[in-house]
């Protein structure tokens, strides 16, 4: 049991002294984990494909492998497969003999060869032609590739490291990646968590950034309200720790108040849909609803009720059978008219329903037996969208007593947008 909780202690300080040295921030379980699979595997030749999304910090975690390693000592190069074209990236890699293809005008080395007994990391690896992919199983398998244009089969020794921020088996599926290099590459998984993921780390990163940005820039510090810094943690930072930082920077170089506010801050962030937005909203209809396409729906909606409002009443005075169920018409009719709220006319309207006082009326005369009168003045219903909206907004604070969340999940709007609306409106 000493001895477990030893190995524990030990562990976790090789974690934060790895931090220290690379420069990672952040203690999410995540985070931790995906540091420690990196410290355990570099001292082997095992291949590693690490997985994460943009942005995350995959080739960090190439360098503590390379770093942590016996090739530390070694080149180490790294490749973005997505940016060489498909009909260069061959002689990139493995290089080609003078003469081989049109433009060849000498011999040139390949990174295989230049980077021999050290590291290649093999960015965005799900991009690489299948013909390449090919060659390279070839390198993982028996450390044997060839020119191009050569027939000279040449030996080298570099240990690859691949990463890719797209699903590789779903590719392995479709066709577009070699299932035997996929497992042959995928001998040890790594991945790394997104910012989202990681939320107790998000404040953590902005501070650390915004202050190397405000001592760059020679700026003064920047503090977030405590509103500022719910939006900081619930966005969901597509770009991730690169964005972040980003972000950081503009505040540290654009701000004139120091202290920022969430709608400051959200000034920043992308207006995003789908599955970038900052708040995920439980139970969220998949009709993307505009919020004009809401203020419609209400106004239609109005109209409808007023149009059975006035059939109701039309049917009461020729039918002239109400007389039994007067009462529960005249509470059917009152609220109709609260459900309405016509704008500027908060009051409820005063009518009354009379009976006759002579029961023997003919039916007839049923039509003239009744006698409905309105007291209300005729409002003229405004139909600004800014004043439905203001409106709406107004009331669907009141009903959830301030509560935003709850407020923008009645409206159908996100938490986000509802903070700029409140800003724009003045409310």
């Amino acid at each position: 049991m000493i001895l477990e909780s030893w190995l524990l202690i030990l562990n976790e300080m090789e974690i934060q002294e790895i931090k220290q040295r690379f420069g990672i921030i952040g203690n999410s379980p995540l985070l931790n984990r995906a540091i420690n699979i990196a410290n355990q595997v570099a001292p082997t030749d095992i291949s590693v494909l690490i997985t994460g999304e943009s942005g995350s910090g995959k080739e960090v975690f190439s360098h503590i492998i390379h770093q942590m390693s016996p090739r530390k000592h070694g080149p180490f190069i790294a490749v973005n497969c997505g940016a060489i074209p498909e009909g260069t990236i061959d002689s990139e890699l493995f290089g080609h003999e003078k003469g081989s293809y049109t433009g060849a005008v000498g011999e040139r080395k390949g990174y295989f060869e230049t980077v021999n007994g050290g590291t290649i990391f093999l960015d965005e690896i799900a991009e690489m032609p299948l013909g390449t992919q090919a060659r390279l199983l070839r390198v993982l398998e028996s450390g044997q590739y060839i020119r191009v244009g050569s027939s000279k089969v040449e030996k080298t020794n570099v240990r690859v490291i691949a990463a890719t921020n797209v699903d590789v088996y779903e590719a392995v599926k479709n066709g577009k990646f070699r299932e035997d290099l996929y497992y042959r590459l995928n001998t040890v998984p790594l991945r790394i968590p997104p910012l989202r993921d990681r939320k107790e780390d998000i404040y953590l990163l902005f501070r650390k950034f915004t202050s190397d940005f405000t001592d760059k820039y020679r700026t003064p510090p920047i503090q977030l309200d405590e509103d500022a810094q719910q939006v900081l943690v619930n966005y969901s930072w597509p770009g991730n720790v690169r964005q972040l930082k980003n972000m950081a920077e503009q505040l540290a170089v654009l701000e004139r108040d120091r202290v920022i506010t969430a709608a400051a801050l959200l000034t920043y962030i992308p207006n995003e849909s789908g599955r970038n937005l900052p708040m995920r909203i439980e139970n969220q209809p998949k009709e993307d609803f505009s919020e004009r396409d809401i203020l419609y729906k209400v106004l239609f909606d109005m109209k409808r009720d007023m149009v059975e409002l006035k059939k109701l009443v039309a049917d009461m005075i020729e039918n002239g059978g109400v007389t039994p169920n007067y009462a529960n018409n005249s509470q059917t009719i009152k609220q109709l008219y609260r459900d309405i709220e016509l704008p500027g006319n908060n009051h409820e309207p005063q009518f009354t329903l009379q009976q006759p006082v002579n029961n023997n009326v003919s039916n007839n005369n049923n039509a003239d037996a009744y006698n409905i009168t309105h007291d209300a003045e005729e409002v003229e219903e405004s139909l600004s969208l800014i004043e439905k909206e203001s409106d709406l907004i107004r009331k669907a604070l009141k009903k959830h007593k301030g509560k935003r969340k709850l407020a923008a999940n009645e409206l159908g709007i996100s938490e986000r947008t509802l903070y700029r609306k409140i800003k724009e409106l003045n409310l």
